[in-house]
């Protein structure tokens, strides 16, 4: 793993997701926190086109950055529904910067948006692994098990009942009490 120097206000470090990258220091909202950089691939060219890894970051139709360099931490910054930072790109001048688009405090994990493409294609398939999709899979996963609880109460309490009335039935002698259709017989 690439080494940080004690300057950079980051760290790479193990997420819930694989590794991550981590403020070490506070970063104020607006700050420009890392570069995201590589080799520059044209798409017009067909071997730069057939290079597949998840570290490409499209700039626009024609150039993409290839971040699977070791020495590209920005690689390591994890998605998030729910980001504390947003990719600047500046397709023109072929960079790509992250900035924080929110105060983030020593410990958290830097993420942003991967964008609609890279999340159909890679995260869907497997399921977010964000703080705020866990969130919302843990509320869906306690709503579900509480109308599990609801429904089974349900059956238990119409069981009850039906046992009961089963039981009123047993206790004269056999002979079922109601109204009498049609004819008695003897």
């Amino acid at each position: 793993m690439p080494a940080t120097s004690s300057n950079k206000p980051y760290r790479v470090g193990r997420s819930k997701t694989g590794l991550g990258l981590f403020a070490t220091k506070p970063i104020t909202k607006g700050t420009r926190i890392i570069r995201y950089y590589g080799p520059i691939l044209d798409s017009r060219i067909p071997e730069h086109d057939d290079i597949e890894n998840k570290y490409l970051f499209e700039l626009n139709g024609r150039w993409t950055i290839d971040g699977s360099v070791r020495k590209n931490l920005a690689r390591y910054i994890n998605h998030s529904c729910r980001p504390n930072a947003e990719s600047d790109v500046r397709p023109r001048e072929r960079k790509v910067f992250i900035r924080a688009i929110k105060n983030i405090e020593p410990g958290d994990e830097i993420n942003y948006d991967y964008g609609t493409d890279y999340f159909k294609a890679y995260l869907k398939p497997i399921g977010c692994k964000c703080e705020s999709c866990e969130k919302k899979r843990k509320k869906l996963r306690a709503e579900a098990r509480a109308e599990r609880a609801k429904v089974k109460a349900r059956a238990e309490r119409k069981a009850e009942k039906a046992s009961v009335k089963s039981a009123k039935k047993k206790k004269l002698n056999g002979h079922a009490v109601g109204k009498a259709k049609g004819r008695a017989r003897a």
